[in-house]
């Protein structure tokens, strides 16, 4: 019971769609070009990425996903189980950073990347609200803590987390810092508090973890209008923001929905971090981070806030401050035959040792002392006899 508890999902709500309704094409096009994705398409669409999703297991047989989802082992339980049924969760965030796009279907924000999927007991009922957990200190690892660990030695550059609980976990943390010293790109949803009775009172919403942790790319969720959703929680967690309201969505089996929530928008900011790194796969994390802060647009008046963060990601913006960054040297080449400054090079330090002309002063001094003491006792007999 405890792994489903700790994985608790950063709520969706998914509405059934009309049969009749219009292309998918159409009705998901106000979202690519909220994040100006089709700019970033023109430099990559994510090739040679892997993205883990750490959510309800992915369904690989959807179309637009069909031949590029591995399904990991169930990380809820310590015991190592790979028959897991697919989610609705999963699936939906899965199309939204990598689907094809195939037979005029579903496309998404990084369309060639591949998908791992790892699959976490998470509740996907829109109508359960679950209040603050408080942390298990007597878990050793966390089921989440497993799956970043097991993202990053699979190799996934980037790990997407549309989940979260109340309160940090040690082995979390751990992971976190394990992940990002391999260079992997973590992001996260920051909840949907926004509209509970604590955030009223306090005006801001509770910290949702693993958005929390130091070094997790925090999202939040804006409307159609760019505005930020009511329910999106506000807090200092808040990198960025994303489409997160009415965002259409890939349904488990066929078909497509509806989502409401910041797990949505934490999704397409994973595929615009892909993005980047399938252009920069050089640039650590913290990089990544600044440009997607860099590029966005939307800003508020102050530069941030805890709303929005730094803004609405834009994917080609952030791209072009990524290469920016990626010229960046962390150190400047100095040739061997030079030094810095201008002038004469000092002169090279004398050898260890002692110095034979202080020797021979030294021991001048000492000869006439004791000439000097040999002739006072002379004086002081002929003074006696």
């Amino acid at each position: 019971m405890l792994t489903v508890v700790r994985a608790l999902v950063a709520a969706l709500l998914l509405l059934q769609t009309p049969a009749h309704a219009a292309p998918i094409r159409d009705r998901q096009q106000w979202v690519l070009d909220a994040l100006n994705v089709e700019q970033a398409w023109r430099t990559t669409k994510g090739a040679g990425v892997t993205v883990a999703v750490i959510d309800s297991a992915v369904d690989p047989d959807v179309k637009e996903l069909r031949g590029r989802v591995t399904v990991g082992p169930d990380m809820s339980s310590g015991a190592v189980r790979r028959e897991v049924t697919p989610g609705r969760h999963g699936t939906a965030m899965a199309g939204l950073i990598a689907a094809s796009g195939a037979d005029d279907g579903y496309v998404g924000v990084a369309p060639e990347v591949r998908v791992l999927s790892l699959p976490l007991a998470v509740a996907e009922d829109p109508d359960r609200v679950d209040p603050p957990l408080a942390d298990d200190r007597a878990v050793i690892e966390s089921p989440l803590a497993r799956a970043l660990r097991y993202a990053v030695n699979q190799g996934a550059q980037v790990v997407s987390m549309s989940i979260g609980t109340y309160g940090a976990h040690r082995s979390e943390r751990e992971a976190v810092s394990y992940a990002l010293g391999k260079g992997v790109v973590l992001v996260a949803a920051v909840g949907n508090d926004g509209k509970t009775e604590y955030a009223r009172e306090n005006g801001t919403s509770y910290w949702s973890f693993p958005a929390g942790y130091p070094g997790v790319i925090g999202v939040a969720a804006v409307d159609k209008q760019r505005r930020v959703a009511s329910y999106s929680s506000d807090n200092l967690s808040v990198l960025v923001a994303a489409p997160g309201s009415g965002v259409p969505v890939v349904r488990r089996g066929s078909g497509y929905e509806l989502s409401e929530g910041t797990s949505s928008a934490a999704a397409l900011v994973s595929g615009v971090a892909a993005l980047i790194k399938a252009r920069y796969p050089g640039l650590r994390p913290d990089q990544v981070a600044q440009a997607l802060a860099a590029g966005a647009k939307g800003r508020p008046a102050d530069g941030y806030d805890e709303e929005v963060g730094f803004g609405v990601v834009d994917a080609g913006a952030a791209l072009d401050a990524a290469a920016t960054l990626g010229g960046q040297r962390r150190s400047v080449p100095v040739p061997d035959d030079q030094h810095f400054g201008q002038g004469e090079d000092s002169p090279p330090p004398t050898a260890p040792g002692p110095d034979a002309w202080r020797l021979w002063l030294y021991g001048i001094g000492v000869l006439v002392a004791l000439v000097m003491f040999c002739g006072g006792i002379v004086v002081l007999n002929q003074r006696r006899e």
